[in-house]
């Protein structure tokens, strides 16, 4: 039997999406962030609405993003879901991820993240924490 090139190539596509897929699910298992430390900080800001203090407090974020320590960070927002269990109050979340505890104690302790405090922290009035390991 006789295959064009384009069906070759349509094919041949499909298959690699297919791998690609089945990689994905084999490296995203629940095992992913094992032995890791995550480090989540909710921040609210002391004037809400002000898209320059969200703005410049996200850009002091993207900038502490260059600590060495970090292995994976997310910047956000509340996303738009209204449950009763739900907490949106929060203006930013800032999402980080260790390789360990102690990379997370040396990130306290880093010149980026003090200047970033020393930065920023007239913008927020209120910062909750929640840092956790792998439950055993």
């Amino acid at each position: 039997m006789s295959t064009t090139r384009r069906e070759f190539i349509a094919s041949t596509g499909k298959a690699v999406v297919a791998g690609g897929l089945i990689t994905l699910a084999e490296n995203n298992q629940t095992d992913m962030a094992d032995n890791k430390f995550i480090h989540h900080v909710y921040f609210w800001l002391k004037n809400p609405e002000s898209k320059e203090d969200k703005a410049k407090l996200i850009a002091g974020l993207k900038k502490l993003a260059a600590v060495k320590t970090i292995s994976w960070f997310h910047i956000g927002q509340p996303a738009n879901t209204h449950r009763e269990v739900i907490d949106s109050s929060y203006s930013i979340s800032w999402c980080l991820m260790f390789n360990n505890d102690a990379d997370q104690a040396s990130y306290q302790t880093d010149p980026i993240h003090l200047k970033f405090i020393d930065e920023c922290s007239s913008l927020w009035s209120k910062v909750t924490v929640y840092d956790s390991v792998d439950a055993k």
